[in-house]
């Protein structure tokens, strides 16, 4: 008998991508919550040992990654959607009573709002601000993924316990088919990580990483 483990790959390995039907939702990749200096870590910097583990990984693992994966989706004519943390105003005053609370202020038009350049938007992607934790509770995403005939996401970025898992369970609920690319995202540190894909793996999403991602986007795309 298949253990859990198995049984997982075996659907995984089951499900199609689909030309037209797949995007790829990359999430919070931002100066804000993913570059020292700025929004978050504005006066933090790269080597603090406190979040040493977040930026090694951000430089090592998730943009190289998300951007191998930017690329395939593009050569394939296939949607690359960006989320990010922005107010509508300067003062942030329409922001959700959650980030009031934790001080999350981006700023229309700020640095703190800019892609990090390695895995920025390119030419006329889809660009989604949003002024809470979740994508599909503040704003119109359900609507515009609906619109493009989208029905399977494969998500990426920052932070895995947060906005990640939060879009991955909303996604969800919502019937999207979700597909969590555990080398393309992170959070501050790896137990948090792990804790978030142990929990969302085969209820909410598929997990997997980039190489297997890749393979099976490329071999769906060409049968």
């Amino acid at each position: 008998m298949q253990n859990n483990a198995e049984q997982l790959y075996s659907k995984f390995e089951e499900e199609r991508f689909e030309k037209g039907k797949t995007a790829l939702l990359c999430i919070d990749l931002q100066y804000h919550d993913a570059s020292p200096g700025y929004g978050f870590f504005k006066n933090i910097s790269r080597e603090n040992e406190a979040y040493k583990y977040y930026f090694d990984r951000l430089e090592e693992k998730v943009f190289p990654n998300v951007r191998k994966l930017q690329n395939m989706f593009r050569n394939k004519g296939s949607e690359v959607i960006h989320v990010r943390i922005e107010s509508l105003t300067k003062d942030g005053r329409e922001r959700s009573l959650e980030h009031k609370r934790i001080g999350c202020l981006v700023p229309k038009g700020s640095k703190a709002s800019e892609f990090i350049e390695e895995v920025r938007p390119e030419n006329d992607e889809i660009i989604i601000s949003k002024t809470a934790s979740g994508v599909f509770n503040s704003t119109n995403i359900d609507y515009l993924l609906k619109n493009l005939g989208i029905s399977q996401l494969v998500i990426v970025g920052v932070l895995t316990n947060e906005c990640i898992e939060t879009a991955v369970r909303d996604a969800a609920d919502k019937s999207f088919s979700v597909y969590l690319v555990e080398d393309g995202t992170a959070a501050f540190n790896e137990d948090l990580h792990q804790a978030s894909l142990r929990t969302l793996d085969g209820v909410y999403c598929r997990v997997a990483n980039t190489e297997r991602i890749s393979r099976k986007f490329e071999a769906d795309f060409n049968d």
